[in-house]
């Protein structure tokens, strides 16, 4: 029996972040006597709303603008659209995630094998996706990815697309497989 006979459930962990021409670079090293200095700019580029699995599926859901509940479910409608298994999202306590309006529909996605877990107030910790914004922001990108909007934003896609295969999170999995009798 393998592991993927065993699957009942797909587990996603979904939160939002923004991105801007302001770097997140908390130290760098050069050369003695050399200085050099990174432009920033805090416009923001771009605010997504993500959706990721331990095994290292992402789907992300960008805009320009704000992140808001209305923004959240139909997000979560596109995403209700992809999957297969009954399918349960991990969020935190936003006051957008928590809204009237996905109060109200929660009902229908559980209809279609989609539900929501949501975290204790204060657990950013328990959140897994936070990881990946952190690696985004602290490891993939680049200083020469902050040149300008186009190259910021190329690289973020880049990233996206190649998350689970160039860019990679060693997520600690425990699990047992079921001896058949």
């Amino acid at each position: 029996m393998t592991l993927s006979t065993l699957q009942h459930i797909d587990l996603y962990f979904a939160d939002e972040s923004g991105f801007s021409l302001l770097p997140q670079i908390p130290y760098g090293w050069l050369p003695k006597g050399k200085q050099t200095g990174i432009l920033s700019d805090s416009k923001r580029v771009m605010n997504v709303f993500g959706l990721m699995s331990l095994s290292q599926k992402l789907y992300t859901y960008p805009i320009k603008g704000t992140i808001n509940s209305a923004f959240i479910c139909q997000a979560l409608d596109d995403f209700s659209k992809t999957i297969d298994l009954p399918t349960v999202v991990v969020l935190d306590q936003a006051t957008w995630h928590t809204a009237a309006n996905i109060q109200n529909r929660i009902q229908e996605w559980q209809n279609q094998n989609l539900f929501l877990f949501f975290l204790p107030k204060y657990s950013p910790h328990l959140n897994a996706i936070e990881i990946l914004w952190r690696n985004i922001k602290y490891r993939w990108l680049k200083p020469k990815d902050y040149l300008n909007e186009h190259t910021f934003h190329d690289a973020l896609c880049n990233i996206f697309k190649n998350f689970g295969n160039l860019f990679q999170i060693n997520f600690s999995k425990n699990f047992y497989v079921l001896q058949q009798s």
